[in-house]
């Protein structure tokens, strides 16, 4: 534990948010009292708010592991008030009212121990407001730590800190959010919406007031935000329904009233839009009700994708948009498409990088904390000065210029200095001089030499002695070209290339999604027996040695770890996962089984934590498709074993990954049994529940057993072979060979 580390924690308010954030406290190790109001009238259960918070938590999957809902304590703001002196960190999570902010930390300021941080998890209310009438005491403990929702999955963390806030405290503050919690802080300046929401929510109003002028529908709107833009799937419209109608007056309203007369907002008032006005009047807030700008409505068909008429207010089909310009690749190009959605684009981006030029030098030090912003908190692909760089900084300039437009400022300085990023890990500042990012996070794009590579993989110097095999196939798939470089990277270590290897790639949501089907399928298709089984044995062979190999191999996964890619983690020696790590078997719903090492391995792993049926616990793995909701869940599994390590920042996976490697250079590693026991056929068959189960699980369930079950130990390599056998068996099906291509042609599983 970190001398920075929060052991106990108060949030008051147990709304969305202040349950979310004291959930993610609970995933981090520390232990909260939830406070929230007594209800009115309440006698039996003055804590009843934020006990009922905490069930929902559960439920809708704020806890990694349903039992860390124990290290949080339901409270009320009456009865627990000196739970204040044993914090290390309150944090006010109620609605943004003044008043009742204010009224909160007078009692917290009374009760609070000494050196106990305290912070507002506001959007709206400007620091300078929240700490008046406070002693000097409490505003130097005192900062704004916004979270977004969901607190667990959302990454970004916005601290603004007060003039008179601790050096001391805020640096905490940001190790915690960090290292403990798991995020990516930004540093703000104490301006309205502060970073992502500032600009985040302009570029809501700008996106959605232009396409409800009537030239382009819902549908191309959205459309053109998600694939031209690279907001994600919902769109803008999609998000408005995600986040609730209904938050529009008081959001935009705060900003209107915060905002000098010569802001964009005051241009893009949608407060008093008249489609907005209607939904509201008609209750229909989102997904939170009956229906927003769009709906999913049940029928006897199926469910059905609608969307409202802007004009009637009735619902309609959801139309496939057509327009020329969503052809087109790139932004750029559909910003020269000369069509509803080619104008629609242009004007939303004109508006966006105008706003974001204009904006920037009072919200940021630099344009890389805008762009940082709206990915991490809106989930772009990109930043707003990353798109203008995407379609050039002069073509801009030309474009305002040919519409009679003034040219922002910035706009300019980024075209003196070869673009917003003029070359890597260098970015404009906001005074328009070319500033230097400082070194974040390890990344293999930081790696200083490749050792090997090839279209598939490559082997990457991360420095100090330490390799990276790194995948670069689409979600880290894993096929013949990775086996090359897992080879090379095995011979080159052998010979004293490098003394230890990390397993890892910079993709954010993929270690490994599993084996290549479309080579599977492929084989299949040929009817090539002789190619399946090199296939196969090509996988488990390579994952076998790297299992062998002489010095340390280390797994640094996040994200998935399905099929293959959980079969590769756990060739490592060692793992440090990521806190939202996806791991598991899914091959049965492709007609599959574990081949390459995946079934042996979780069987040893059991055997190792001393379990009474090894084979029962690698059958449960490999039968059931079940996917881990976390690392931790994955750890409670058996995937991970107690020793391997769960770094709750998936951004700091790969450094700590690498300092582990080197760790473990000398050590000796711990002894494996020779032979290991199956499941006795003597108890209930391991497929004994599976009775009702479709003919073709059946089978694969069957064969699965069979391979656990037998009166005799057997070795790790009589193991293997039994997975090769078996796979082999079950590929060549027809039930099973259905399942493989309907799940590539549908990304669904066939239940035959």
């Amino acid at each position: 534990m970190s001398a920075t580390d929060v052991q106990q924690a108060v949030v008051v308010g147990a709304g969305a948010m202040g349950s979310g954030i004291a959930a993610q406290l609970a995933n981090a190790g520390v232990k909260v009292r939830l406070l929230d109001v007594v209800p009115e009238g309440e006698v039996e259960d003055r804590s009843k708010l934020a006990r009922e918070a905490i069930a929902r938590q559960v439920k809708a999957g704020g806890f990694m592991l349903p039992v860390f809902a124990e290290r949080v304590t339901p409270g009320n703001v009456v009865d627990d008030v000196t739970a204040y002196a044993e914090a290390d960190w309150v944090i006010e999570a109620v609605f943004e009212d003044l008043g009742v902010k204010r009224e909160l930390y007078a009692t917290i300021e009374e009760h609070r121990g000494p050196d106990t941080m305290v912070t507002s998890n506001t959007s709206t209310i400007p620091l300078s407001s929240l700490v008046e009438g406070r002693d000097a005491g409490f505003v130097a403990h005192f900062a704004i730590t916004h979270f977004f929702n969901p607190p667990r999955h959302m990454p970004l963390l916005e601290v603004v800190a007060g003039p008179s806030t601790s050096t001391e405290v805020v640096e905490r503050l940001v190790a915690v959010g960090d290292h403990q919690l798991g995020k990516t802080v930004l540093r703000c300046r104490d301006t309205p919406g502060f970073l992502a929401n500032r600009i985040g929510n302009f570029w809501m109003a700008v996106a959605s007031a232009e396409a409800l002028t009537g030239e382009v529908d819902i549908e191309t709107a959205d459309t053109v935000m998600t694939r031209a833009f690279g907001a994600p799937r919902t769109g803008v419209f999609g998000l408005f329904d995600l986040v609730g109608i209904n938050l529009v007056p008081s959001i935009w309203t705060s900003f209107l009233r915060l905002l000098p007369a010569d802001d964009g907002y005051h241009r893009y008032d949608i407060t008093t839009n008249g489609t907005f006005t209607g939904l509201l009047e008609r209750d229909l807030v989102g997904r939170r009700g009956p229906g927003g700008f769009t709906r999913r409505r049940k029928t006897e068909d199926g469910p059905v994708d609608e969307v409202i008429d802007t004009d009637t207010f009735e619902y309609r089909p959801r139309r496939t948009p057509s327009d020329p310009a969503l052809q087109a690749r790139g932004l750029r190009a559909v910003c020269e498409t000369d069509s509803a959605a080619g104008r629609y684009a242009w004007t939303v981006l004109r508006e966006f990088v105008d706003y974001c030029c204009v904006t920037a030098p009072q919200i940021a030090d630099h344009v890389g904390l805008i762009d940082d912003a709206m990915k991490l908190g809106y989930a772009w692909q990109a930043g707003p000065f990353e798109l203008a760089d995407a379609v050039g900084v002069d073509w801009l300039v030309e474009r305002f210029e040919a519409e009679g437009r003034p040219v922002p400022t910035l706009l300019r300085q980024a075209v003196e200095a070869g673009g917003f990023r003029p070359r890597p890990g260098a970015v404009l500042a906001t005074d328009g001089s070319v500033a230097e990012l400082p070194p974040g996070p390890l990344t293999v794009a930081q790696a200083s030499g490749v050792l090997a590579e090839n279209e598939s993989a490559a082997l990457v110097d991360l420095g100090d002695g330490v390799a990276c095999l790194t995948l670069r196939t689409k979600m880290n798939v894993c096929e013949p070209g990775v086996f090359e470089i897992v080879q090379r990277a095995l011979e080159l270590g052998e010979r004293g290339a490098f003394t230890a290897l990390v397993i890892g790639t910079d993709h954010p949501r993929a270690f490994s999604a599993g084996a290549n089907l479309n080579v599977f399928a492929s084989l299949v298709e040929r009817n090539d027996p002789d190619e399946l089984r090199h296939f196969t044995e090509l996988g488990q062979g390579s994952f076998a040695r790297l299992r062998a190999a002489s010095f340390p191999v280390v797994a640094a996964a996040r994200g998935l770890a399905l099929g293959g890619g959980c079969e590769l983690m756990l060739a490592a020696h060692h793992v440090v996962a990521g806190a939202e790590l996806y791991a598991g078997f899914p091959e049965r719903k492709v007609g599959l089984i574990p081949a390459w090492g995946g079934v042996t391995r979780t069987l040893i792993r059991a055997s190792l934590r001393g379990l009474p049926d090894p084979a029962a616990r690698a059958f449960a793995l490999a039968s059931s498709s079940v996917i881990s909701g976390s690392a931790f869940e994955a750890q409670a599994e058996g995937l991970l074993l107690p020793s391997d390590e769960i770094v709750m920042n998936g951004a700091r996976v790969l450094e700590r990954a690498k300092a582990s490697a080197l760790e473990l250079v000398g050590r000796p590693r711990r002894p494996e049994p020779e032979r290991f026991a199956l499941h006795s056929p003597r108890l209930e068959p391991l497929d004994a529940s599976w009775t009702d189960a479709s003919p073709t699980d059946q089978r694969i369930v069957g064969a699965l057993a069979a391979m656990l079950t037998g009166d005799e130990p057997v070795t790790e390599t009589e193991l293997l072979h039994r997975e090769i056998e078996v796979a082999l068996e079950l590929v060549v099906l027809p039930a099973n060979q259905d399942r493989m291509r309907h799940m590539l042609a549908t990304n669904r599983p066939l239940e035959n």
